[in-house]
């Protein structure tokens, strides 16, 4: 049975993405905090033929990072998604300590942990997807810490396809410009939903990824609203 790891997969892009890939002959191990919204999830991915498997922990502790590794188990992974992400949105002076090392831990460093153990369990053809975002490749203002991780992701996604190709292993960066998830609802402002992605789109677009051929590496998809930028 195929098996994919999805962090971040009780809600926004992660829960679209798990609805997306549920299918007959594939186990989806759906990460998150909130148990009851994973067991939704699970639920909804058996509905359509899948199995799941709710793995529950906070990648903000190492740790606990190291045992959702663990969790998933000896078999093999044909991908693992990096989804889940945290933004702390407010001007530079004002960004404490704890919250930048809370966005380097969760963006960044989790990422880091779990390639690092989940790699060794993956062959020929399997994928890691890093969720990335516009933010990776341009700055914006009160945004320095969320910008600060998905640039350092995007500088280790790199090396990390060069160092797994000789193993047949594809790394895919996907950059969705805004998107209306749950995310904005902590970012203080008015923001327009109307010209955000869905998250139905962004899941699509890692799906297609996926799905190549296992010869076929889509390196790099960026996908944002017709609208433009914000």
């Amino acid at each position: 049975m195929e098996r994919i790891l999805i962090t971040g997969a009780s809600r926004g892009i992660g829960r679209a993405l798990a609805l997306r890939l549920a299918r007959p002959g594939r186990e989806l191990l759906l990460h998150g905090r909130a148990a009851a919204a994973l067991g939704e999830v699970e639920n909804l991915v058996r509905e359509r033929g899948g199995a799941a498997r709710s793995l529950t922990g906070d990648l903000a502790r190492p740790r606990e990072v190291d045992a959702l590794a663990e969790a998933a188990g000896e078999h093999p992974l044909a991908a693992l998604v990096n989804n889940a992400g945290v933004a702390v949105v407010k001007p530079l002076a004002e960004l404490t300590l704890r919250e930048w090392e809370k966005s380097l831990a969760i963006n960044l460093t989790a990422p880091f942990l779990l390639c690092r153990a989940l790699v060794p369990r993956m062959g020929p053809g399997a994928t890691i997807v890093n969720v990335l975002s516009v933010a990776a490749r341009q700055g914006f203002p009160g945004w320095g810490a969320y910008c600060a991780t998905k640039f350092a992701l995007e500088g280790l996604s790199q090396c990390l396809r060069e160092e797994l190709r000789p193993a047949g292993i594809r790394v895919v960066n996907v950059y969705p410009a805004a998107t209306s998830t749950e995310l904005w609802d902590g970012v203080a402002g008015v923001w327009p939903r109307e010209r955000m992605l869905a998250p139905q789109e962004v899941a699509e677009t890692i799906a297609f990824a996926l799905e190549r051929p296992q010869e076929v590496l889509v390196s790099e998809l960026s996908v944002g609203h017709r609208a433009g930028t914000l």
